[in-house]
């Protein structure tokens, strides 16, 4: 399934904040800064990657959910959507 701008919109704003969030975890780093501090930041970078990974697989659910009840053939099967949600979880 190709990634729409209309399923990706919020998944790339969390991720582009996630961008961020790593560079000050790096520079954190480099710089010596408290380890807790760090990984209080480093986790809060994971998160919100995991957080854009479920909104575009919520996307691409409703999108085929929408073909199928418009009669075509979604790009993808539910077997497919649901092996991408449990590689992120």
């Amino acid at each position: 399934m190709k990634l729409r701008p209309e399923m990706t919109g919020e998944a790339l704003t969390r991720l582009k904040r996630a961008r961020g969030q790593l560079n000050a975890v790096i520079e954190m780093m480099e710089s010596g800064e408290d380890c807790r501090a760090t990984l209080t930041q480093l986790a809060a970078v994971s998160k919100a990657i995991d957080r854009a990974g479920f909104k575009i697989i919520a996307s691409g659910m409703q999108h085929c959910g929408a073909a199928r009840e418009a009669g075509e053939e979604p790009e993808m099967t539910e077997a497919e959507l649901e092996k991408l949600f449990l590689a992120l979880a």
